[in-house]
């Protein structure tokens, strides 16, 4: 139910949306463990909005023994296909989120563990003796593509790791792009002291996909992929009447709006003893407070100009979030919830 607001560098228009004005959103989550029967997760405090998520944790052992055990965060596989383009916010940078993580207050350093695959192999080795990184969104791998002797790039394009641009003139030398995928994960040992509470924290930046308008909205009426949102995003009647006033008021007929679109995934949650959270809050915040925000959830509460909250008791992460927000494109969005 979430994803986030790269499109904040998409070209805005009243226009419907074509395939190339839009950004996919990368779904991240929080920790995982291997299932525990001694490691309960006590509470957790989620907050979501298009600059941020934090989340806050307490874990607490409920055995007579310490527990060591290995966390994980698992970042979004990101892969150099160049007919989708993600929404990843430090693209020049292995830690292309800015996670970090303190435990009970005091900053961890989490090892990254990176794994490249080509249809499903891992092609590392291949890729370090060639000097090229792994990261397939940096201006380094492309520009280590360049240099790659003619035999290996060959190869390399006969084994799905590269794709050459086909409008090469002959005899030039194509212009080599990734299509690897990277897949990359923090990880740590943690220690769980017998009978006693832990706190870890995370923050990041989410991957916010995005729209340059709305694209189930044209024409005065609802599309045929709004039917899908609705499933997705639990839209309401005054959320889809919004919509239709903000194209009212428009003189070409669209809302004037472009979507954002954060991904959380909420269900690994379930991992540690008991499988529930025993005390969960989520706030959401829009940050415009012009913007439209829709969400599924139960017994949400607004509770100030742009933060929804729910809160719930020992909560079973069935679901993942994902939030769809529409942002004014000037000044005459309306408030909405």
């Amino acid at each position: 139910m979430l994803r986030s607001v790269l499109a904040l560098a998409l070209a805005l228009s009243a226009a419907p949306a074509m395939a190339n004005d839009s950004v996919a959103e990368l779904g991240t989550g929080g920790l995982i463990l291997s299932r525990s029967d001694a490691v309960a997760m006590q509470s957790e405090d989620l907050f979501i909005s298009p600059e941020k998520v934090t989340v806050d944790y307490v874990f607490h052992n409920n055995t007579d023994k310490d527990v060591e055990a290995i966390v994980a965060f698992p970042m979004p596989d990101i892969s150099g296909d160049p007919e989708e383009m993600p929404a990843i916010p430090e693209n020049q940078s292995d830690n292309f989120l800015g996670f970090e993580v303190t435990i009970d207050g005091v900053a961890a350093k989490p090892q990254l563990e990176q794994k490249v695959l080509a249809l499903g192999i891992d092609i590392g080795a291949d890729l370090k003796a060639q000097n090229v990184p792994f990261n397939p969104f940096g201006d380094a791998a492309k520009a280590a593509l360049a240099k790659l002797p003619q035999g290996v790039a060959d190869d390399w394009v006969n084994r799905g790791i590269i794709i050459g641009d086909s409008t090469a003139d002959s005899g030039q030398k194509p212009v080599y792009s990734p299509f690897w995928q990277l897949r990359s994960t923090y990880w740590w040992r943690a220690a769980f002291p017998a009978n006693k509470d832990v706190h870890v924290s995370h923050r990041y930046k989410p991957s916010v996909g995005g729209t340059s308008s709305v694209s189930f909205f044209n024409e005065g009426q609802f599309q045929n992929s709004y039917a899908a949102y609705k499933s997705r995003y639990c839209m309401d009647d005054t959320f889809e009447n919004a919509v239709r006033k903000a194209a009212k008021d428009n003189p070409d007929g669209y809302p004037k709006f472009y979507e954002s679109r954060i991904a959380y995934i909420l269900t690994t949650g379930g991992n540690w003893a008991a499988g529930t959270i025993g005390k969960f809050k989520l706030t959401i915040d829009k940050g415009n407070p012009k913007a439209l925000v829709s969400f599924c959830g139960d017994n949400v509460k607004k509770v100030g100009p742009t933060r929804f909250e729910m809160k719930a008791n020992d909560f079973y992460p069935e679901h993942d979030i994902d939030i769809l927000l529409l942002v004014p494109s000037d000044s005459n969005g309306g408030d909405a919830n």
